[in-house]
């Protein structure tokens, strides 16, 4: 007799049933849709509820506080977005912090899993945008391998970079153009970029980034991006302001 192998998937309810002999068979697949709407906010567990409120209490004074105001809705897309323009940006921004000074940024499209809404934002949001401990770094690549980077930024249709960066680019992710503070790029010079860790590591199919020089990449928490976020939009909070970004034609994909 058969014995028998449960296993529930809970991302895609599938039921499915196992041979349990030397070599797994797949007998049978089924499956159903759960409907979940209101109806189940309308007789709440009431000790569930008790339960988890010490908890929901204290998760509530880290996330709630207010860092800073945006004035739009702000979200990751390619080519390009005005949240992959504004995280680039306050790379740029940050360097000044470290005493680096870089000719531009760059940050990964894969590493914003996120958005911001339109007024407040609060430790919970930024952590929701950043929610890896990817941290801030700084390295230099010839001119050479920042063409390279771009040719791959251009076969991935398109990552964050800073407002120093203009790149043309073909509908089958092909580098047309590139300028770097409205130049030619020079294949022998040296160009001082900010980025994170994950990154400079070569990592998201960017691996001109493997001939990094000169890398400063610190590990202290207090260097996680999120952090670096908060940081940037507290400071313009101080100064009075509501953090915005457009969409300014750094990446453009020809037609």
């Amino acid at each position: 007799m058969k014995k028998k192998l449960l296993y529930v998937v809970l991302s895609f309810p599938l039921l499915l049933t196992l041979s349990c002999t030397k070599h797994y068979q797949l007998e049978s697949v089924s499956r159903s849709r759960i409907l979940i709407d209101s109806r189940y906010d309308a007789t709440p567990d009431g000790g569930a509820a008790a339960f988890i409120a010490p908890f929901k209490q204290k998760v509530d004074s880290v996330m709630s506080p207010v860092v800073g105001r945006t004035a739009c809705y702000m979200a990751a897309e390619r080519p390009e977005s005005n949240l992959s323009n504004l995280l680039s940006d306050i790379l740029v921004w940050a360097a000044g912090n470290y005493g680096e000074k870089v000719d531009f940024g760059m940050y990964n499209i894969g590493g914003i899993r996120a958005g911001f809404a339109e007024g407040n934002v609060t430790y919970g949001d930024v952590l929701d945008v950043a929610p890896f401990e990817n941290k801030i770094c700084f390295l230099d690549l010839k001119g050479d391998k920042v063409t390279e980077l771009f040719g791959q930024i251009a076969k991935r249709l398109g990552e964050g970079v800073s407002r120093a960066v203009k790149m043309r680019i073909s509908a089958d992710g092909k580098l047309l153009s590139a300028l770097v503070d409205g130049k030619e790029i020079d294949p022998n010079a040296t160009y001082r970029i900010a980025t994170i860790d994950y990154v400079a590591q070569g990592n998201d199919q960017l691996e001109a980034f493997k001939a990094k020089t000169n890398l400063n990449s610190p590990q202290e928490e207090k260097n996680n991006m999120r952090f670096v976020i908060i940081d940037y939009f507290r400071e313009q909070q101080r100064q009075g302001k509501t953090v915005d970004a457009k969409v300014e034609g750094r990446i453009e994909i020809e037609k």
